[in-house]
């Protein structure tokens, strides 16, 4: 499996498709390669509001499913710091 398609499978492009092949190309060479800071952006950008409203008839918000993926992804910074 390909870093692209590990990336496609994470943020569910097959039940909710939003990206192109493109974008998937970008945002890997953007995170250097970084599967991980990768998987964390692109499911950021996918849960920017997502309710749908057309005539009267709306679909449910996934914004919080996908901030909810993102975050076992989310890049964590640990270390010391100077005490100078």
């Amino acid at each position: 499996m390909t870093d692209i398609e590990r990336v496609r499978m994470e943020v569910r492009e097959r039940q909710s498709p939003y990206f192109s092949d493109e974008d998937f190309e970008y945002y890997l060479e953007k995170n250097g390669g970084d599967i991980h800071a990768t998987i964390y952006e692109m499911l950021l950008i996918k849960a920017e509001d997502s309710t749908i409203e057309v005539s009267g008839l709306s679909t449910a918000d996934t914004s919080v499913y996908f901030r909810r993926l993102a975050s076992k992804h989310k890049p964590f910074h640990s270390g010391t710091l100077s005490t100078m």
